[in-house]
């Protein structure tokens, strides 16, 4: 609610800025609280990060809107997707890298310990942070805001704003159904990250954290393919008929999961299995 009402009160662009200037100051705090080998303060700071993020994306989001129109919004949404997919899969594989590389052959006893270990790793971070401040600035100014919005503290802490929105989102059934249709795509993907390393040991040996790593970044790298080509054939329009067929790919490909024990198979359906997401999510997105 908080995040909702900074984006409609004030520019969006305004509000990624201030985020960004966050995102430096936290990712600097950790960075020498890795050096410190205080886990307990560093790991309340990456808390504030992800808070960070749920102030950074509504606004970025609704940004979308403003800056192309409603005609271009699923083409939009389909860069953004692939550009955001590309992102979290160089941060998972890349820092995964980083990590066994620091940590090979080194013997420590203690989380303290390895945060030390891993420490220089930390700054960058903190320079990804100083490029997304960058970025930010040179985004154009979008002057859509409702200056006499206030935000009333009472309804927010008894969860009468929580009610309000819910009650909004489940009259539209449109955007109930966009919501859900997000909500257990993303929820299946988390299972499938938690879940597949243990698989990949103990039924393909794998036990090479890169490796695995890269496995699951095929289904990144298959989502910003079936974002791109979402955006593409909606380039005028919300193409609602990749819903349906997106989802039953993702079925597809979560039933083949299991049977397959060969690490190149498992590459082309975590790549089918990202294709179809990507399709899936794109209008969705645009039709929220």
């Amino acid at each position: 609610s908080p995040a909702g009402f900074l984006s409609d009160k004030y520019p969006k662009n305004r509000i990624m800025r201030l985020s960004a200037w966050f995102a430096i100051a936290c990712t600097a705090l950790i960075t020498l609280f890795y050096y410190a080998g205080m886990f307990w303060a560093a790991f309340i700071m990456t808390f504030l990060l992800g808070l960070q993020s749920a102030i950074y994306s509504p606004a970025k989001y609704g940004y979308i809107k403003e800056l192309v129109g409603k005609e271009k919004i699923a083409a939009a949404n389909g860069v953004v997707q692939a550009v955001t997919t590309i992102a979290i899969l160089a941060g998972i594989f890349v820092y995964s890298f980083m990590f066994e590389g620091r940590l090979a052959g080194i013997a420590y006893s203690s989380k303290s310990e390895i945060l030390r270990i891993i420490a220089p790793v930390g700054w960058t971070l903190v320079g990804v942070s100083v490029l997304e401040l960058l970025l930010a600035y040179r985004l154009p100014q979008k002057l859509e805001k409702d200056v006499a919005l206030k935000f009333n503290l009472h309804a927010y802490w008894s969860g009468k704003y929580l009610l309000e929105n819910v009650r909004a989102v489940l009259k539209n059934e449109v955007i109930f159904l966009s919501i859900l249709g997000l909500s257990i795509f993303w929820a299946i993907s988390q299972v499938v990250i938690a879940a597949f390393p243990a698989y990949a040991k103990d039924m393909l040996a794998v036990t090479n954290t890169v490796v695995i790593q890269g496995m699951l970044a095929c289904a990144g790298f298959g989502i910003m393919i079936g974002s791109l080509y979402a955006g593409k054939i909606s380039r005028t329009h919300i193409e609602t008929g990749l819903i349906p067929l997106g989802s039953m790919g993702i079925t597809i490909a979560l039933l083949l999961m299991p049977g397959l024990h060969s690490v190149s198979l498992q590459i082309l359906n975590f790549l089918f299995w990202g294709a179809m997401g990507g399709m899936l999510i794109i209008p969705l997105n645009a039709l929220i």
